[in-house]
C-alpha cells in the first residue's frame, strides 16, 4: 500500500557521460524503480561527463537503495552518494530560539537586563498576574511528553520523541504564532510528570500534552487541569476528536446521513478513542460501539480502568459483545485509532451502504484505503498521500491560540464543538464531496477560524457563568 512519499525523499549525486539523453535515461531509471523524480539538476559539467543531482521520492530505505542500483546499472553512471532529505531537515535540531530585540549598546543592555530588568522583576513580585503581559507567558506554551507513545511508534523514549515534538513546535509558530518548546520528560512515574509540569508552570501559557501513552495520560491530564491555572490541552485526545468530528460533519453532509442516526464503529479504546466518542456523544451521537483488542466494551465485562468502564456505561446500546469484524457488519461509520490492518476488504464490504471509513492509524492505517475506497462512500486516513487528510494540525495551533487570547485556563465541550465546527465550515457546499470533506492544512484561514471560535465559545462560557 505504501506510495512514494516526501517523508522518503532522497537526493542522490551522480556522475554520468554527458550526451544529449542522459538526463531523461537517468529519469526514466529512477521511474523505473517506482521512485517519483521531483527534481533533476545538473550541478557540474565537462567535456566528458556530467554531475547531476537527482531528487525522489521513495517508501523505505530498501527502496532507496533500489533507486540507487538502478542508477549504477546504466553504463558508464556511477552515484557518487546518496543524502536522505528528511535527516538533512533534522540537522541541528529544526528550533532555535531569536530575541525580539537587537541589543546594540549599554542603553538597550539597561533596559533588557540589569539594571532596568528588575523593576519589572518587582512588578510581577507584586503582582503576579502581571507576568502574562511583561514576560514571554503570553504566548508560550510546554509541549510535554514522555515518550511512552509517540506517533505509531509506541515507547521509544523521550529522546527518540524530540524531533517530533520540535515540529510541533514548529508547526505551531507557523500555523498560530504562538511559541512552543518541547519538554521531553526522562520519567514514566505518574506523580513526577505531575511535579515537574506544576514546577515549570510559571513560564507557561498552557501545556500541550503530547504521546503519553494510555491510561497514565487520562490521570496527567485530570491533575494538571485541576491544579494548573493555565489550559492543559492533550492533543492526542482533544485535537483528534476536533478534527475528526470536523471530517464527520462532512462526510455525514455528502451521503446524507445524521449523526444521531448512524451506528459508528471506533476501533481504539486508548486516549484518541475515548476522547472521539466523548465529542461525538456530546454532538449527538447515539449508537456507538467501543473496540479494543479482546472486542466491543460491553456491560457483561468488568474493568479495571475508569475508562472503560465510563465506555461500558455510556456507549453500546445494544450490549453487542463480539468483536470488532463482527461490529462493523452493517455499521455506517468506522473511525480508527489503533493499529495497522486491523480490517479487510470482507469486513469493508460488509458495512452499511455508503459508508464512511476513517482509518487513522499512522502510518499504515487499519485498512489499506485503495481497498476500503471500493465499498465506502467516503475514505480518510491520517496520511498526507490519500485524499481527506486527518491531521491535528488543523486544529491544535489554531485552538492553543483562541485559549491564549481569551485568556481562560478550561477547555469545555463548547469549545471542542466551536473548533471542529470552524473547521468542518471552511469546506462548504460548492467544494464538498467524497475526496474533500476537509481542508488542506495549508489552508491559511483555518487556524484564524478555529482561534475566534474558540475565543467566542470562551467568551460565551464566561458570560453564562456570570449569569448564573
Amino acid at each position: 500500500m505504501a506510495n512514494p512519499s516526501p517523508g522518503n525523499s532522497i537526493t542522490l549525486r551522480v556522475t554520468a557521460p554527458s550526451n544529449f539523453t542522459v538526463t531523461s535515461e537517468l529519469a526514466a531509471a529512477v521511474g523505473s524503480a517506482g521512485a517519483a523524480v521531483t527534481a533533476l539538476d545538473v550541478v557540474e559539467s565537462q567535456h566528458e561527463s556530467i554531475v547531476v543531482d537527482i531528487t525522489a521520492n521513495t517508501t523505505d530505505d530498501e527502496h532507496a537503495n533500489r533507486v540507487k542500483d538502478a542508477l549504477e546499472a546504466l553504463e558508464g553512471v556511477h552515484v557518487q552518494h546518496v543524502s536522505d532529505r528528511t535527516f538533512l531537515m533534522h540537522l541541528g535540531g529544526k528550533l532555535e530560539v531569536n530575541s525580539k530585540f537587537v541589543i546594540r549598546n549599554r542603553d538597550d543592555l539597561s533596559r533588557a537586563y540589569t539594571p532596568g530588568v528588575a523593576r519589572v522583576c518587582m512588578a510581577i513580585h507584586d503582582d503576579p498576574a502581571a507576568a502574562r503581559n511583561l514576560t514571554i507567558k503570553r504566548n508560550t506554551i510546554a509541549v510535554v511528553t514522555d515518550g511512552t507513545a509517540v506517533l505509531g511508534l509506541g515507547d521509544i523514549g523521550p529522546a527518540a520523541a524530540l524531533p517530533v515534538m520540535e515540529g510541533k513546535a514548529a508547526l505551531f509558530k507557523q500555523f498560530a504564532n504562538v511559541d512552543a518548546w518541547p519538554v521531553c520528560l526522562d520519567t514514566k512515574d505518574t506523580e513526577e510528570i505531575i511535579m515537574i509540569v506544576k514546577a515549570m508552570a510559571p513560564v507557561y501559557g498552557g501545556i500541550n500534552l503530547e504521546d503519553i501513552a494510555a491510561p497514565r495520560c487520562f490521570e496527567i491530564e485530570r491533575r494538571l487541569k485541576e491544579e494548573l491555572d493555565i489550559p492543559v490541552f492533550h492533543d492526542d485526545q482533544h485535537g483528534t476528536a476536533i478534527v475528526t468530528l470536523a471530517a464527520l460533519t462532512n462526510a455525514l453532509k455528502v451521503v446524507d446521513k445524521k449523526i444521531e442516526d448512524v451506528k459508528i464503529v471506533v476501533a481504539g479504546v486508548g486516549a484518541a478513542g475515548n476522547a472521539i466518542i466523548q465529542l461525538l456523544l456530546a454532538q449527538g451521537a447515539k449508537n456507538i460501539v467501543a473496540c479494543g483488542r479482546s472486542g466491543a466494551v460491553n456491560r457483561d465485562e468488568t474493568y479495571t480502568d475508569a475508562h472503560r468502564t465510563w465506555l461500558a456505561n455510556n456507549t453500546n446500546p445494544d450490549n453487542f459483545t463480539g468483536t470488532l469484524h463482527d461490529a462493523v457488519a452493517g455499521a455506517d461509520v468506522f473511525i480508527g485509532v489503533s493499529g495497522p490492518n486491523v480490517l479487510g476488504e470482507e469486513q469493508v464490504a460488509s458495512m452499511a451502504k455508503d459508508s464512511i471509513v476513517f482509518a487513522m492509524a499512522n502510518p499504515t492505517p487499519e485498512v489499506d484505503p485503495v481497498i476500503a475506497s471500493k465499498y465506502a462512500a467516503v475514505v480518510a486516513t491520517g496520511r498526507s498521500d490519500f485524499p481527506n487528510q486527518i491531521n491535528n494540525v488543523l486544529a491544535f495551533p489554531g485552538f492553543f491560540r483562541g485559549l491564549l487570547d481569551a485568556g481562560v485556563s478550561d477547555i469545555t465541550d463548547e469549545m471542542l464543538v466551536a473548533a471542529a465546527t470552524a473547521i468542518a465550515d471552511r469546506v462548504d457546499d460548492s467544494e464538498r464531496n467524497a475526496s474533500f470533506i476537509i481542508p488542506s492544512v495549508f489552508d491559511p484561514h483555518v487556524a484564524g477560524d478555529v482561534a475566534a471560535a474558540v475565543a467566542n465559545a470562551a467568551a460565551a462560557s464566561l458570560s453564562e457563568r456570570a449569569n448564573a
